[in-house]
Order: structure tokens, then C-alpha cells, then sequence
């Protein structure tokens, strides 16, 4: 049987940087599922299509998707291909065939992608291609709803919080250095739009499982979470 770590969390909370590292450690295969729904959200851009709601209008209509869109992105959720390719340090994303490793991480599809991943039909897509790529390997899966959805029955269940502020904090750095024009205001309002919407979705909302070990990040160094957990991860598998 294969191994299934599952790491939720809301935005920023280290998922991300943390996987790649425990993964790499561990000699797992990291999965991002949030890159699946970027993909469709840039594609989303790409065909022109307006979804018609901006991540940043929380607590108000955030996620509420005009019904007469909806079917279009169901439809590129169908038809769209997405590749994941491992690398040392950045995993590369390709979008039908094309290299869309930092597109996906714009500002623009940034401020849509949670009100689309909202849409159950896109949803079940996306978790029927999630589920895929985790056949036959050992895998550790991030995203926001992977304990309680897309791997209930994974053997490792983690939960990875910060505070708000924290987390704005790092996302801000975070587009500094990827040089996405933005505000520390701007950052924080969309981290609460995402909270919101997440914490709201009809399918694979976020949240804890009875089962999951919660590990708080907002005063931990990047190696201290890594070092907290393996140990979870060891402890727990010692424990099987």
C-alpha cells in the first residue's frame, strides 16, 4: 500500500515550502494540488472568459460565480491537460504543453482561483486528475482539503496554521521577490477572502479532522517546521 501524507492549511501558511523540502528529505513524491486549480484558472484568463468576482470582495459576494459562466469553466476544466514535473528546487507546470510554471502564481490568477476551485464540477475534476498522479507512489499532498476529500483515508494527516498577519507577511515577501506588484494591504485582504471562501466551499471546504495533528508556523523557522514534521510523520508511521 502506498503512503499518503496529507498537509492542509489555509494561504500562506508554509505548505508550499515545507513539502518540497519534507519530500525531498523523505524521498516522497511532492503533490500541490492548488497548482491544478491555477492551471484552470489561467486558462480561464487565457480564453478571455470573466468569472465575474474578485477574490478580494470579502466578505460580500467573494466565490459567487455568475451562473451563465459556470459551464464555460466546467468545460476547460474537461479539456485542459496539466503535466507536473519534479525538480530539485521548483516543480514545473505545463498547461498544454506550454511551460506555465510562474504565469500561475500571477497576481491576476491569484485574485480568481478560489471562487473557481469552488464549483463543485470543477472541484471533481480536479480531484479525479489529484487522485491520479498519487497511483502507486509515496506521496505527500498539500492543499485545503486533501485529509478531509481528496485522501480521507491518508495515514499521515497534518494541519499547518499561522496567524492572518503572518501569513500576509509572507505572501507579500513572497511577490516582492517574484516582482508581482502588489500591497501589504492588498495581500492581507485577499488572504481573508481566501480564508472566507475557503473555509465556505460546498465541496472540500477547509478545515480540521479529528484525526489531524495541527502544527502552528507563526513563530517557527522554515527548518523547525520541516524538523516537526518528520517527526510527526515518523512517530505516526512508528506508531502503525
Amino acid at each position: 500500500m502506498s503512503l499518503i501524507i496529507g498537509i492542509d492549511g489555509p494561504a500562506a501558511s508554509g505548505k508550499g515550502t515545507v513539502t518540497k523540502r519534507v519530500a525531498k528529505i523523505l524521498n516522497l513524491t511532492h503533490i500541490d494540488t492548488g497548482i491544478t486549480y491555477r492551471c484552470v484558472a489561467l486558462e480561464t484568463l487565457n480564453r478571455n472568459v470573466n468569472v465575474g468576482v474578485a477574490d478580494h470582495s470579502y466578505p460580500g459576494t467573494c466565490g459567487q460565480v455568475p451562473l451563465q459562466i459556470k459551464q464555460q469553466l466546467i468545460q476547460i476544466a474537461g479539456e485542459i491537460n496539466i503535466e507536473i514535473e519534479s525538480g530539485e528546487e521548483v516543480d514545473r507546470v505545463l498547461l498544454n504543453g506550454v511551460d506555465v510554471t510562474e504565469k500561475i502564481r500571477s497576481k491576476e490568477v491569484t485574485a480568481i482561483v478560489s471562487p473557481i476551485s469552488s464549483i463543485p464540477e470543477v472541484r471533481y475534476k480536479m480531484v479525479e486528475l489529484q487522485r491520479k498522479l498519487a497511483v502507486g507512489k509515496d506521496v505527500i499532498v498539500e492543499g485545503r482539503d486533501i485529509c478531509t476529500f481528496v485522501f480521507p483515508e491518508a495515514q499521515v494527516k497534518i494541519y499547518l496554521d499561522a496567524s492572518l498577519e503572518e501569513r500576509a507577511k509572507r505572501r507579500y515577501k513572497e511577490s516582492e521577490e517574484n516582482g508581482i506588484p502588489t500591497t501589504y494591504a492588498e495581500v492581507l485582504e485577499n488572504i481573508k477572502s481566501r480564508d472566507y471562501n475557503d473555509m465556505h466551499k460546498e465541496i472540500g471546504s477547509l478545515r480540521v479532522t479529528n484525526e489531524s495533528i495541527i502544527v502552528d508556523t507563526t513563530n517557527l523557522s522554515i527548518d523547525q517546521v520541516v524538523d516537526r514534521i518528520i517527526e510527526i510523520i515518523k512517530n505516526k508511521m512508528y506508531d502503525v
